[in-house]
């Protein structure tokens, strides 16, 4: 999910603590559905998961419910679904599909955003070297974040990495500043050139998520109105952590077992 906010927010230590709880809490119900996931399984079961997972955490609910009109608690986007996926009863999991979960959690008025690509069961090499080069792509990129550097630095270590590997990122959808809103400036784009965007000072808080598909990397909405696939219906994959900047780098916040 994509949106935009007026100014780039530091972060004071109080929201800081706060987030890190938020991201605690997306990183376990985020590793919890990941390890729900088998042939059979129907999508919409993972929704009512997700909602009455994140829900056993006092004050905490699901972010992304209502959101702009989103009817899920989470997005569940399989092989040629890139993101947005609505979880339906009848988009039904099977034996060697890749099913991406992203899931975002409110608590105390603070977000925690985070996604991971799951593989069912047995999968093709194909598959396989995908959800490695998104995973590592996206490594790369929280490599480059430190005070001083630039989304620029973080969208070039991903698309270089993404195209060498001859395959694609997902240009239509970028990372993102993230807060007291979901979505806040920010952008942060798979792709850019070094030293150009938004430069990262300490305090920031940002969701980097590398969107990547084994052909062109060009998308076409569905008719829900939601779900983003590709054009050529080449498999795609999505990973994403929240993450904050520090003065020596960067924290993890929504670090955990889907990593």
């Amino acid at each position: 999910m994509n949106a935009a906010a007026s100014i780039i927010e530091v972060k004071s230590q109080r929201e800081i603590t706060i987030m890190r709880e938020a991201g605690r809490m997306t990183a376990i119900v985020l590793a919890e559905l990941a390890a729900l996931v088998r042939p059979g399984l129907s999508a919409d079961i993972l929704d009512l998961e997700a909602k009455a997972r994140i829900e056993r955490f006092a004050g905490a609910a699901p972010a992304f419910r209502g959101y702009r009109g989103f009817p899920g608690n989470l997005c569940v986007s399989i092989n040629a679904e890139v993101v947005h996926g609505i979880p339906k009863k009848n988009k039904v999991i099977r034996e060697g599909d890749l099913v991406s979960l992203d899931l975002g959690v409110l608590y105390q008025g603070y977000y925690g955003d985070a996604a991971t690509t799951v593989a069912v069961g047995a999968i093709s090499d194909s598959a396989r070297r995908l959800i490695e080069a998104t995973r590592t792509s996206l490594s790369l990129g929280l490599a480059q974040v430190k005070p001083g550097a630039t989304t620029g630095d973080l969208g070039h270590a991903i698309e270089s990495h993404v195209k060498s590997l001859r395959m694609s990122v997902v240009r239509e959808f970028v990372g993102h500043g993230i807060g007291r809103r979901l979505h806040e400036e920010p952008s942060v784009p798979n792709f850019g050139e070094p030293g150009r965007g938004a430069r990262l000072v300490p305090g920031m808080t940002i969701a980097v998520e590398p969107m990547v598909a084994l052909g062109s990397g060009d998308v076409v909405i569905g008719p829900d109105g939601w779900t983003a696939k590709t054009k050529d219906a080449s498999w795609a994959a999505h990973f994403e952590h929240t993450v904050l900047v520090t003065q020596e780098g960067f924290e993890i916040l929504t670090y955990g077992e889907h990593e």
